[in-house]
């Protein structure tokens, strides 16, 4: 399925998402964004069927942030609203990510900068191709990092490399990123498809209603204290163990054999 400068293609339980605005190495545009929010509606509308979704780019990148061809860069100081499409258009699709009913792998085949890097970020495995590399490229450009990443950064990474790749604005390798714990796995650039293919379709296997209540502690974790986050567990287990996957997973455990699950 094709919206604009985004494709969806779903395989399986498997859908991929991906980037698609080659000339403009998949730098984010408004259009863009409806393009994502057309592609989650549909992802959303087969939730009973897509039980993974992988994010991806076309071409040799990932995303290079925000497109800002056609910008007005000659506004007044004081005049310009630089923020305006975050509320508008950027943070509703991190919310929808974020959301998701179901785990998200993020390949990123290629550099990752500005809003790309926090899109690359949202996965909950996130894969990299040797060549991949990182970059907070706002001070660049005289603006402050968004999309998340000042939330995203220095829980992954730690207060002061995520301080250090924000002020310096340089490139953060693949493998470096592994080496800091900000991905999960490094391959060589021919081979990141089809593992993100393999690690998604083992993914949409497993039992999908746990899988999506195990995001949603990690992702409320930060904010809890550690009251909260055992009452969190304990209301979110009551939900697990009233599904047909932890009978099913229970009762293949007990008869030694591979379990079944159906994501319900």
């Amino acid at each position: 399925m094709q919206f604009k400068h985004v494709t969806l293609d779903i395989e399986g339980s498997v859908a991929v998402l991906t980037l698609d605005h080659q000339e403009v190495m998949n730098a984010v545009s408004i259009d863009m964004l409806g393009g994502l929010a057309e592609a989650l509606d549909e992802i959303e509308e087969r939730k009973a069927e897509v039980r993974c979704l992988v994010l991806t780019g076309a071409g040799r990148a990932f995303c290079t942030g925000a497109n800002l061809q056609g910008r007005n860069t000659q506004a007044k100081p004081g005049r310009s609203n630089a923020g305006a499409a975050l509320e508008t258009a950027f943070h509703p699709f991190l919310r929808r990510l974020r959301n998701l009913h179901c785990p998200i792998v993020t390949a990123v085949n290629g550099p990752a900068a500005g809003a790309g890097m926090s899109f690359a970020l949202m996965g909950d495995m996130i894969l990299c191709a040797k060549s991949a590399y990182f970059l907070q490229a706002f001070r660049r450009i005289g603006l402050v990092p968004d999309c998340g990443s000042t939330w995203l950064l220095p829980r992954l990474v730690g207060k002061a490399r995520a301080i250090e790749l924000s002020l310096m604005g340089e490139k953060l390798p693949a493998e470096t990123a592994l080496q800091w714990g900000l991905v999960n796995r490094v391959y060589d650039d021919g081979a990141l498809m089809e593992e993100a293919m393999k690690l998604a379709r083992e993914l949409a296997s497993g039992p999908t209603v746990a899988l999506s209540l195990i995001r949603r502690l990690y992702w409320d974790s930060p904010e809890n204290s550690f009251e909260d986050q055992l009452n969190l567990e304990f209301q979110l287990q009551r939900v697990a163990g009233r599904t047909e996957d932890f009978k099913e997973g229970v009762g293949a455990f007990l008869e030694k054999r591979p379990a079944k699950f159906r994501g319900q």
